[in-house]
């Protein structure tokens, strides 16, 4: 097994255990490896999500690039309940997670497709 399909089979137990979700595998990996080398390093491979510049780096680059979402509060409102489904005491929130989280909660899983 890969490193990334170890950090996969990580993400995927993340989001049953501590989101209550059944992931869709192709999608999770086709956002992990969205993500890039960033999985791979310590710092970041998790979003802080009490940190507000973290927070507007996903919005900028995930939400906003990636996904092509228009600004607005909707966007930091998905921030919040994706942030809140994780577990706000959850000391490490992956980013491969939030970005899939994310993807679903904005519905924009063709981006991925």
């Amino acid at each position: 097994m890969s490193k990334r399909d170890e950090l996969i089979a990580k993400y995927a137990a993340d989001l049953k255990d501590k989101c209550g979700v059944t992931p869709d595998m192709d999608l999770l990996t086709k956002v992990t490896i969205g993500c890039g080398p960033s999985i791979y390093n310590a710092d970041s491979s998790t979003v802080a999500g009490s940190d507000e510049k973290e927070l507007a780096t996903v919005k900028n680059n995930f939400l906003i690039k990636k996904l092509g979402l228009k600004d607005g509060a909707d966007l930091d409102k998905g921030i919040d309940a994706v942030i809140d489904q994780y577990g706000r005491s959850n000391k490490s929130k992956y980013r491969a997670v939030v970005y899939y989280l994310l993807t679903k909660h904005f519905k924009k899983e063709s981006v991925y497709k």
